[in-house]
């Protein structure tokens, strides 16, 4: 991929003789981080005729080992010396993105270049500042997602633990696919101290550094040991944030005295560039078997994955199911690809999905995979599809996955694609039995009636449980509201059961199903959206165990005045691997927030840890909600909130009420094959004859 550039000035032409010419280019002298913030606020994204900031602004935490060089260059960038200057509220607090969509940069205009007055300006790069390095990269993976991977933000760390902190947000947002782009410091590459603070000593190599175990958890990895290194491996870097099929976590490390040292910049370096984002159309002889595949099915399933979003796709698959009456299944980070009263939509899949979705698949004769990865919960750990003659197609913009389950792949954009293969069927009349139609559709029936039930709250004075807490959210939001949530027992709840009303309103990160990303990502999404007239509501749902991991970016949400909505729903532990490990033999062993009792174990009383009363002196507001009655009334009044705002509920525990539907099909967690334990040796039991049903499609 090629970017497009604008002419870039350069000085006058001296000729040098009669017959020749040459021509001296400007150059800027600038130190290596002041050229790549320069650098970077200049880049954009193009897609669909539309452009957007690519770096839209840059999250910090410093230390010595990037406070003068990324640091210094974020001050100077972000008051209108040398690098650029940053628009601001009104308030002095950095605006970074634009509308709903990600579609304005962070000065909030098309092209970056105006500012506040209207007057030409270099761009600014805004900066946010962080309190946990993990945490800031969550925070931009939720502003990229909601950004439909148009824009991102940048990451600013010291070198040693504030490095390595980024690991786990790296991975996070390379299994997602989603850009972010990682600026750790590094240890001196002139090594005039050896070692220096921070440094990590590897006796058989002197170019290791603590940040090179982010290589496998980037999509782009490079060191910039000198400054004119920088500017290949920034090129590299936009690439691979732009590109559709490569995008994830990118890493530039910088030692921290090549930041600092100073070089002559070519001005071309400096110029606008526009990344296309492409949208690949499919090879003429895939397209025309996925048409055969398709006329042949009698019973095609859709299953729906996270490339319907990030290819913006929705409207496209809900024409191709007009045409065809295909039923379509969501993954994770699928669902919303329809909106829960579509008639074609049947809900999750897999593990954590509907029984409607669940029988579509094992009688399934071709599944079509539309941007979709196949984990183990979508495929039930591969004893889903048990049709002896299921067949897949998979439409996806990456090879990899397209020809997963030995598919038919149909490498492409999912909307061109799905544009291709309505355009390709229309003239020949396919459309599925009216029968099988109705099947799905009486199914879908019920399982809303399941999902009424687990919602109902008959007596408004009980305590809720988890699944009626989500049924009061259920009656409050509309389409404008966004879900996020990441771990616990949430994600399987919500699949079940969440009715999405819109694209965007579902954002469960299920590809990491990382604690703790839930806050920083809700504060993401709220930078992606607050330059409407009225904020949408976001709310960030977590347990006790989550909100014990990661709750440092309130703090981050109060000082930016961001109108989070946190839920913090109390079961005292683990619940959702307490759950896990009765059913596998491990007898809850570790998974509850208990003192120890008299025999050591942790089954004493609960402790006495008040997090509504934490969450509020880290500066939230906070309703405490004891009954159901309290609930609704608390919810309502936080959706109606201008600044960040707590709920704080106990909820009661499926062990002691009537808790959400089963999971509707398998997941492979092994249990010892050897135990003395009564509960051990009938999980295993169980466990051998799931895992019988397990088969290799080939």
């Amino acid at each position: 991929m090629t970017p497009t550039s604008p002419e870039t000035p350069t000085s006058a032409e001296t000729p040098t003789s009669p017959a020749s010419t040459t021509r001296t280019r400007s150059t800027r002298r600038l130190t290596t981080a002041q050229a790549l913030v320069a650098f970077l606020a200049r880049q954009y994204t193009e897609r669909d005729g539309r452009r957007h900031r690519l770096i839209s602004a840059t999250w910090g935490i410093f230390g010595h080992g990037n406070v003068a060089g990324i640091g210094q260059a974020l001050v100077e960038a972000g008051n209108g010396h040398g690098n650029g200057d940053a628009n601001a509220h009104s308030d002095g607090n950095a605006n970074a993105n634009g509308n709903s969509d990600g579609n304005a940069n962070a000065n909030g205009n098309s092209d970056g270049n105006r500012n506040g007055t209207g007057s030409r300006t270099a761009p600014r790069m805004p900066y946010l500042q962080g309190r946990n390095e993990q945490a800031m990269v969550h925070a931009a993976v939720g502003y990229a997602r909601q950004s439909g991977r148009l824009s991102a933000h940048a990451v600013t760390t010291s070198i040693g633990p504030g490095a390595t902190n980024l690991v786990t947000g790296a991975a996070l947002a390379t299994i997602n696919h989603l850009p972010v782009l990682l600026l750790p410091g590094d240890t001196f590459a002139t090594r005039p101290a050896d070692p220096v603070l921070q440094q990590l000593e590897v006796p058989y190599a002197g170019d290791v550094s603590v940040n090179d175990c982010l290589r496998p958890v980037s999509r782009y990895f490079d060191r910039v040991t000198r400054p004119e290194a920088l500017i290949p491996a920034a090129l590299q870097a936009m690439r691979v944030l732009a590109d559709p099929a490569e995008t994830g976590a990118v890493t530039l490390a910088l030692p921290q005295d090549v930041q600092a040292e100073a070089y002559d910049w070519p001005e071309e370096f400096f110029a606008e560039r526009a990344w296309p984002v492409r949208r690949p159309a499919p090879d003429a002889t895939e397209l025309e078997a996925a048409v055969r595949a398709v006329r042949s099915a009698r019973r095609p399933l859709i299953v729906a994955g996270g490339g319907v979003r990030h290819s913006g796709a929705e409207e496209t698959l809900a024409a191709f199911t007009a045409a065809t009456r295909i039923p379509v299944a969501s993954t994770q980070a699928g669902k919303g690809s329809l909106r829960h009263d579509h008639p074609a939509d049947v809900g999750g899949i897999g593990h954590t999905g509907t029984a409607t979705a669940g029988e579509l698949a094992r009688t399934a004769d071709l599944v079509i995979g539309v941007g979709t990865r196949y984990t183990d919960f979508t495929t039930a750990s591969g004893t889903l599809f048990e049709n002896p003659a299921v067949r897949f197609l998979n439409l996806n913009i990456t090879g990899f996955d397209a020809h997963k389950l030995a598919a038919l792949p149909l490498v492409a954009d999912a909307r061109t694609g799905l544009e291709a293969l309505t355009s390709a069927l229309a003239g020949r009349g396919y459309r599925v039995d009216p029968a099988y139609e109705t099947e799905y559709t009486g199914a879908k029936e019920a399982w809303e009636e399941r999902v009424e039930a687990s919602f109902a709250t008959p007596d408004p004075t009980a305590r809720p449980t988890q699944t009626q807490v989500l049924g009061l959210l259920d009656t409050l939001v509309t389409e404008e509201d966004i879900l996020i949530n990441a771990a616990g027992s949430l994600p399987g709840d919500l699949h079940k059961l969440w009715r999405a009303r819109s694209r965007d309103q579902y954002h469960v990160e299920y590809g990491y199903s990382c604690m703790g990303y839930e806050i920083p990502a809700a504060i993401g999404v709220l930078l992606a959206t607050e330059a409407r007239t009225r904020p949408r509501p976001v709310w960030a749902l977590v347990g006790d165990g989550t909100y014990l991991m990661n709750p440092t970016e309130i703090v981050t949400a109060v000082q930016e005045n961001l109108p989070l909505k946190l839920v913090i729903i109390q079961n005292h532990g683990y619940a959702s691997i307490g759950g896990l490990s009765e059913a596998v033999g491990g007898e809850r062993f570790g998974t509850a927030y208990r003192h120890r009792a008299p025999d050591g174990g942790f089954t004493g009383p609960p402790l006495p840890v008040d997090l509504a009363a934490n969450a509020a002196s880290l500066g939230l507001h906070v309703l405490r909600a004891t009954t159901v009655d309290d609930l609704r009334k608390a919810l309502a009044e936080a959706r109606d909130a201008e600044g960040p705002t707590c709920v704080y509920v106990e909820t009661e525990t499926p062990d002691t009420v009537s808790g959400p539907p089963p999971a509707q099909a398998w997941w492979d967690v092994p249990v010892a094959e050897t135990a003395s334990r009564p509960a051990a040796v009938k999980a295993r039991e169980e466990y051998d004859r799931q895992v019988a049903a397990r088969r290799r499609h080939l």
